[in-house]
């Protein structure tokens, strides 16, 4: 029998004419992440003032368990991807994710105390962890190769919809019933009727089961993933050490004038202009090949910070937060669809492994950031940008989307 060439990421099937086609799930998908999001950022808009002022936390506290909880959201997603690919299950290992981070809400509506709070931020994060590779895994299976992009494009606009909401019904809350320990009691009895909608919903979707390979060790699963992805890896890693967190441009934001009020505006701004982009985005990507988005992302990451060096006025800000939103909507969503071109036999541990080595560079990638700033802020964009474009170059250099023969 004669091979026939895998489509790649660099060959998209999509003709520039044709409209991509989207499957039902898709959107089913996109509603449980928007309302769990929905209901996360009620939570986590509010969570760092409730926990220093009515807990008592100190704000040092307050560093470390944002960090725990980082970590935590990443520390899962080699074993949940790696075991999802062993059984085959998704939707198992997805509900059982989002219950998780549900279950873990009800923490707040019976504690108060420092240690509750702590628990709660850091469970909850574990749930985030163990939904993602297999809910990707998932929505890869659902979206022809035609359209994955613009499929995972509308799921993450989907999800950042939320991400929007969330804070302004937060807001909302407070400005009604006032700031006091029993609105924020409320605010919390709010947020987990959505989530716990969430699942109903996840529960009520059919299952598309992947290929069990129920022999495989996590040493032969690691073996077996594709070297397209394996040398993807190795930009993907040199990325996220440039990837530090989004506060120290709030931060830069702060500091050209922008008062707390306008910070929150301005990060609202950031998660409408990824709303509105992902969907076109994924789009393109379908069209010109993923491989040109992903350098598209890192470029575009470099000249964000490359600005950041330079601005010295209100309206350079507000112009980054909205490159930002774009950058975001291209690294969050069309990674993973990158991720199951390259990887279609392991996809749940794919992505597992990606969120794992990328969250665990994440951090040191923020505390470099944190000591250059101390220098000098401009510094720590600067070498954000230099990283960027050096994970252009190794991109470019390993070709992980090179096209395989089946």
């Amino acid at each position: 029998m004669s091979s026939k060439p895998r489509l790649s990421p660099d060959r998209p099937g999509a003709s520039a004419g044709s409209r991509p086609a989207l499957h039902p799930d898709v959107l089913k998908l996109g509603l449980v992440s928007f309302l769990t999001d929905l209901s996360s950022e009620m939570i986590f808009s509010v969570f760092a003032i409730f926990f220093t002022t009515v807990a008592g936390a100190s704000s040092a506290l307050l560093g470390l368990i944002e960090g725990l909880a980082d970590f935590s959201a990443s520390s899962l997603n080699y074993l949940a991807g790696w075991l999802s690919d062993r059984s085959g299950r998704r939707k198992w290992f997805a509900t059982a994710g989002y219950g998780f981070s549900t279950l873990a809400k009800l923490i707040l509506l019976v504690s108060s105390s420092v240690a509750g709070l702590a628990l709660f931020r850091v469970i909850e994060r574990l749930g985030k962890g163990f939904r993602g590779p297999p809910r990707d895994a998932w929505l890869s299976s659902i979206a022809a190769q035609e359209s994955r992009g613009y499929a995972f494009g509308v799921h993450k606009a989907l999800d950042k919809a939320g991400a929007v909401l969330g804070p302004l019904v937060a807001y909302a809350l407070l400005k009604l019933l006032g700031e006091s320990p029993a609105t924020y009691g409320t605010l919390f009895l709010v947020a987990f009727v959505p989530a716990v909608v969430s699942v109903v919903v996840l529960m009520r979707i059919p299952d598309q089961p992947g290929m069990p390979h129920e022999r495989e060790s996590v040493r032969e699963n690691w073996r077996l993933l594709s070297p397209g992805f394996k040398r993807f890896l190795v930009p993907a890693g040199v990325f996220a050490l440039a990837y530090f967190s989004l506060g120290f441009i709030l931060l830069k934001a702060h500091g050209l004038g922008f008062g707390v009020t306008d910070i929150v505006l301005l990060y609202a701004l950031f998660n409408t202009t990824c709303v509105l982009a992902a969907p076109l985005v994924g789009k393109r990507g379908d069209r010109v090949g993923r491989s040109r988005i992903v350098l598209l992302g890192y470029g575009l990451y470099a000249l964000i910070n490359l600005w950041l060096v330079l601005a010295t006025s209100r309206w350079e800000i507000v112009a980054i937060f909205c490159l930002y939103g774009l950058f975001y909507a291209i690294e969050d969503s069309q990674s993973k669809a990158f991720i199951a071109d390259l990887e279609p036999e392991r996809r749940a541990t794919a992505v597992g492994v990606y969120n794992f080595v990328t969250g665990l560079l994440y951090l040191p990638a923020s505390l470099v950031a944190g000591a250059l700033w101390t220098l000098a802020p401009g510094l720590a964009f600067a070498v954000a940008a230099v990283l960027s474009l050096a994970a252009m170059g190794v991109f470019v250099w390993l070709r992980p989307a090179t096209l395989t023969v089946e």
